[in-house]
C-alpha cells in the first residue's frame, strides 16, 4: 500500500496494521508498529525519545532476552522464536536499531507504550531474521511471543532500574576522576598559604591545598552512596506481570527470568520478596534521585567556591586563576568569566528542581501501581547524564588548569586582621580583640600593634606566626 506525504509530496510505501481501536497505516520500513506508531502520535511533549538513552533500550532488550529464555525452558516459545527474540536482543543490545524507539520518555499508561515500542521492534526484527516480511505477526508476535509471561509492570520498571545502575557507572567514574583532580591541586598549592573565611569575612590563616584537599574529601563518600542505592535498584519484580501476583506468568518463571536476567546485565538482580509491594514501590528512585541531589549540592558549593576565590581578578578575592575558556563580554574587553564552574551550578539546580519532581511523581501512585514512572525515569535517566557531562567538564576544563595566585594570597594574610586569633593563647583575648579593633580603624598590621605594645617579643611573635605553626595544629 502506498500514500503520499502532505507535505513532501513523495510517496511512502506502508503495511497496514491492527490493534484494539481499529486499522492504521505503518511505513513498511519500519521496526515499530502500530501501539509505537499510536504513541509518537499521542505523546510529543519532551521531544526526547527512548532512543536518546540507549541505557534504557539496552536494558529493555535484556529483560526481553532473559523472559524469552525462562519462556522457552518452559516450553512456551520454539526453538526458532527463542532464537529470533533474543538475536533481536542482542541487536539492540549491541547498539543497533536504536533509531526505531520513536517513543517520547514522558507518556500516559505507566511505560506501556515503551514496553510495546521494544515489543514492536524485536518482533520486526526477529521476523527479518526468520526470512519474514516486517508485520507478519502470525510467525512472531509483539504480545503473544514477545512480551510472553510479562506486563509493563514488571518490565518497565525492571528495566529502568537497569538503566538507571548502568547510567550511575560513567557517573561514578567521573566523580572519582574529579576527586583524584582536586586532590593533586590540593598537594600542588600546599605551600601556599592563604586566609581562610567563615560567612565571607577574615578567619584564620590556612593553606591553599587545605582548602582543594577539603574539595575532594568533600566528594569521598558520593560514590560509594550511589553504589549502594544502586543495589537497592537491583531488586526487582520482574515475574509479578500485572500488580505482583504473577498472572499469566507460569510457576517458577519468576525464577527463571531473574537467573536469565543477572547473566546477561551482569548485575546482582534479584527478585523482591513481595512482588505486589515492589509493583508500587518507587522507593528505590527516590532514594537514587536524593543521592544525585546531595551530589549536586556539594558540586554547586564547590564552584560557588571557585568563582569566589577567582573573582576580580584585581578587585575581588583572585586568589586562584581559573583557566580562560572564553571572552566574557560583548561590550567589555578583556573580560573573562567563569563560564565552567557556571554550567555546573545550572546542571546542579536542575537536579535540585527534579529532584522534587520526583518527589511528586513517586507520591502520586495509587493503589497497585505508579502510572507516573515515566517522569520519574526521565529525570533519573536525564540527571545522571547532566551530571556525568558537567562533572567531566568541570574537571578537565577548569580543575586540572587552576593555578595559585601566591603573591594575591600571601598579601591578604599580611593585612587581615583574623592572624590575631593565633594570639589569643599568648596575650589573652582582651588583649588580642583590642589589637583587633585599632588594626581595623587605623590600618596598621596586627604584627606592628602587638610590636609597638611589646606584649611579645619579636622572636615570640614570628614563631606563633608562622605557616607551619599556623596551619598545622591537627
Amino acid at each position: 500500500m502506498t500514500h503520499t506525504d502532505s507535505l513532501t509530496n513523495d510517496t511512502i510505501l506502508t503495511r497496514i496494521e491492527k490493534d484494539l481501536l481499529g486499522e492504521q497505516a505503518v511505513p513498511s520500513t519500519a521496526l515499530y508498529g502500530i501501539q509505537t506508531q499510536r504513541a509518537y502520535q499521542n505523546f510529543n511533549i519532551t521531544g526526547v525519545p527512548i532512543s536518546h538513552f540507549p541505557d534504557l533500550i539496552k536494558a529493555l532488550a535484556m529483560v526481553k532476552h532473559a523472559a524469552a529464555k525462562a519462556n522457552y525452558q518452559h516450553g512456551l516459545l520454539s526453538d526458532d522464536k527463542v532464537n529470533a527474540i533474543t538475536d533481536a536482543c542482542a541487536d539492540l543490545i549491541d547498539g543497533e536499531h536504536h533509531e526505531a524507539f520513536i517513543v517520547d520518555l514522558i507518556q500516559g499508561g505507566a511505560g506501556t507504550s515503551t514496553n510495546m515500542n521494544a515489543n514492536e521492534v524485536i518482533a520486526n526484527i526477529g521476523l527479518a531474521k526468520m526470512g519474514f516480511e516486517y508485520g507478519e505477526y502470525q510467525h512472531l508476535h509483539p504480545n503473544n511471543d514477545v512480551n510472553r509471561s510479562q506486563s509493563t509492570n514488571d518490565v518497565y520498571p525492571t528495566a529502568a532500574r537497569l538503566a538507571i545502575v548502568f547510567a550511575a557507572q560513567p557517573l561514578m567514574a567521573a566523580i572519582t576522576k574529579l576527586k583524584h583532580s582536586l586532590a593533586a591541586k590540593g598537594e600542588a598549592f600546599s605551600d601556599v598559604l592563604k586566609m581562610g573565611r567563615t560567612q565571607l569575612q577574615d578567619a584564620v590563616p590556612m593553606t591553599l591545598g587545605q582548602e582543594f584537599n577539603a574539595f575532594a574529601s568533600d566528594l569521598g563518600g558520593e560514590t560509594a552512596r550511589i553504589e549502594h542505592t544502586c543495589l537497592q535498584l537491583c531488586e526487582v519484580n520482574l515475574g509479578g506481570t500485572a500488580i505482583g501476583t504473577g498472572i499469566n506468568a507460569p510457576r517458577g518463571y519468576a525464577d527463571l527470568a531473574i537467573s536469565e536476567l543477572a547473566t546477561i546485565s551482569g548485575l546482582p538482580v534479584r527478585l523482591a520478596e513481595d512482588l505486589v509491594a515492589a509493583s508500587a514501590d518507587m522507593g528505590a528512585f527516590i532514594t537514587f534521585s536524593g543521592s544525585l541531589k546531595r551530589l549536586a549540592i556539594k558540586l554547586s558549593k564547590l564552584s560557588n567556591d571557585l568563582r569566589l576565590l577567582s573573582s576580580g581578578p584585581r578587585t575581588g578575592l583572585g586568589e586562584i586563576n581559573l583557566p580562560a575558556m572564553q571572552p566574557g563580554s560583548s561590550i567589555m574587553p578583556g573580560k573573562v568569566n567563569p563560564v565552567i564552574p557556571e554550567a555546573m551550578n545550572q546542571t546542579a539546580f536542575q537536579v535540585m528542581g527534579t529532584d522534587l519532581t520526583v518527589t511528586m511523581a513517586a507520591e502520586a501512585g495509587q493503589l497497585q501501581l505508579n502510572a507516573m514512572e515515566p517522569l520519574i525515569i526521565y529525570n533519573l535517566l536525564n540527571n545522571a547524564r547532566m551530571l556525568e557531562k558537567s562533572i567531566r567538564m568541570l574537571d578537565e576544563l577548569c580543575i586540572q588548569g587552576i593555578s595559585a595566585n601566591k603573591e594575591r594570597c600571601a598579601q591578604h594574610v599580611e593585612n587581615s586582621i583574623g592572624i590575631v586569633t593565633a594570639l589569643v593563647p599568648h596575650i589573652g583575648y582582651d588583649n588580642a580583640s583590642r589589637i583587633a579593633g585599632h588594626a581595623l580603624l587605623s590600618g596598621l598590621g596586627v604584627s606592628e600593634l602587638v610590636k609597638q605594645e611589646k606584649l611579645l617579643s619579636d622572636e615570640e611573635l614570628a614563631a606563633i606566626l608562622s605557616p607551619n605553626t599556623m596551619v598545622n595544629n591537627v
